[in-house]
This record gives structure tokens, C-alpha cells and sequence, in this order.
């Protein structure tokens, strides 16, 4: 029994394993076939939202 449990678990680890590497590779892969100039607008609209907000933390230097 202990021997099917321990099987059982393997072969759950390595189809999750599995899967989320291959969402990975396919997300690198599709974002360098189709993400053409597109590779910043996230950062760029991040920083749009952001003007004119004051800094929090650090140290005041």
C-alpha cells in the first residue's frame, strides 16, 4: 500500500511538473512570436498611472 501511495505521488508530481513547465515554455513562446513591439506596454502604462504620485519608504536622502 505504502508502495502505490509513494507511485502515486511521483506520477501527480511530474504531471504537475510537466504542465507547468510546458505553460511556460509556450507563454516565452508565444510572446516572442507574437509579442512583437508590444514588450513594454505593461511598464509603460504602469508608469503613466504613476506620475505625480509621491515616494513612499526608503530613506529621505
Amino acid at each position: 500500500m505504502v508502495a502505490y501511495i509513494v507511485d502515486f505521488l511521483l506520477i501527480a508530481l511530474l504531471i504537475i511538473g510537466i504542465t507547468a513547465i510546458n505553460g511556460i515554455i509556450t507563454d516565452g513562446i508565444g510572446n516572442k512570436l507574437f509579442g512583437r513591439n508590444k514588450k513594454s506596454e505593461f511598464v509603460s502604462q504602469s508608469a503613466r498611472i504613476q506620475t505625480g504620485w509621491k515616494s513612499v519608504g526608503g530613506s529621505k536622502k
